[in-house]
């Protein structure tokens, strides 16, 4: 129960910071800003928000305490359903960029579920690629991850294109970053400039 409960604690205090983003969003407010300004607060240390929640752990063991009490643990499923509910949000900014530009190509960078690691296990980031590639009928979906060599069963088949961040960032048209890896951190932001960029990290703030 203790290691359950250590994860759910970190899955509510990020579904926090997602919901502050999707808050943010419809008020036009920077979240990125935001959070650092109330992080200032010396008892305040508020979470980056992201794409989701992933991983074989956070994103699964929560649901152990729901499903032994589920009249009890509302405040835990409700950061679940929060956190599950962050790639469509994703989506569906992907979906307004793309709006109006038939043949577009998008670039989604990052498959991993945390930053400079090969495990894709419940990633936010497959589940967006996926859904990007199955409804995005007029445009090309491609998927940037430096960890792996191969895209996973669950991507393999479905039209998405595996490739190298130099060639992605020249054929793309919007970019989306789904995870903070290194190599991304690292991008000279000028090689975005003739680009939409979704930055679902705060990475090029």
């Amino acid at each position: 129960m203790a290691k359950l409960t250590e994860n759910a604690f970190r899955d509510v205090n990020i579904a926090f910071a997602n919901e502050l983003s999707l808050i943010s969003d419809k008020l036009g407010i920077d979240v990125w800003e935001l959070i650092e300004l109330a992080n200032k607060h010396p008892r305040v240390n508020i979470l980056q928000p992201g794409p989701g929640v992933g991983g074989h752990c956070i994103a699964v063991d929560p649901w152990f305490i729901v499903s032994t009490t589920p009249e009890e643990a509302r405040l835990i499923r409700t950061a679940r359903e929060v956190n599950d509910g962050k790639p469509a949000w994703v989506v569906e900014q992907v979906r307004k960029a793309v709006e109006g530009r038939p043949g577009a190509v998008v670039a989604c960078l990052g498959l991993a579920f945390k930053a400079d690691i090969d495990d894709l296990r419940e990633s936010p980031s497959i589940a967006i690629v996926q859904t990007l590639a199955k409804e995005l009928t007029d445009a090309k979906v491609i998927a940037v991850e430096p960890h792996v060599d191969a895209l996973p069963k669950s991507l393999a088949g479905r039209g998405v294109d595996l490739m190298g961040l130099d060639e992605a960032l020249e054929q793309a048209d919007v970019v989306v970053l789904l995870v903070d890896h290194t190599v991304f951190k690292n991008l000279d932001r000028t090689r975005l400039a003739d680009h939409v960029v979704i930055d679902t990290k705060g990475l090029w703030r």
